[in-house]
């Protein structure tokens, strides 16, 4: 069997990254409105009192952490999608507050190749049951964090700063 040396340059290729991708081709970015998202800051009571912990979860796609988020749902209000996603994703039911705490922006990867900006509009979930079953169990990660390890974890910076200044109304 005849083996090929590889040259440098192709040992040295990586994946690009989103925003290699994006500077490729900056015309799906401004192609289109920025798409609404719904996402459950989950928090709880730390052990011996010691503050809160926030929930992370990993994406079943890239395995980052982020908090539970998905699109909007007909005939639910955005908190109402907030909570069913904390739920789908891990087993999260509790207070959901009707305002949001906050909301960043990410660029979402399609299924179809295309990005979209997004804007994720944050509602706090404060913990009050966790589900032995949901949908989506044994397709994430789940932890219980410090708001610090939380904001260390997620990549998009606004999210960061949300996690960080939380303080449950």
């Amino acid at each position: 069997m005849k083996t090929t040396k590889k040259t440098k340059a192709q040992k040295n290729r990586r994946p690009k990254t989103l925003l290699q991708k994006l500077a490729a081709t900056p015309e799906k970015l401004f192609s289109g409105a920025f798409r609404q998202q719904y996402a459950a800051l989950c928090f709880r009571s730390a052990p011996e009192g010691a503050g809160i912990e926030i929930l992370v979860v990993t994406s079943r796609d890239t395995g980052r952490w982020i908090i539970p988020k998905g699109w909007p749902m007909k005939d639910r209000k955005p908190y109402e999608a907030a909570a069913i996603e904390a739920f789908q994703e891990a087993g999260i039911r509790g207070k959901v507050h009707k305002k949001p705490v906050g909301s960043y922006t990410y660029l979402k990867l399609l299924d179809d190749g295309d990005v979209a900006p997004c804007i994720v509009d944050v509602f706090q979930i404060e913990a009050t049951e966790l589900a032995t079953k949901f949908k989506e169990k044994g397709e994430r990660r789940l932890a219980w964090v410090s708001p610090d390890e939380a904001a260390r974890r997620v990549r998009e910076i606004e999210l960061k700063s949300l996690l960080v200044e939380f303080k449950p109304r």
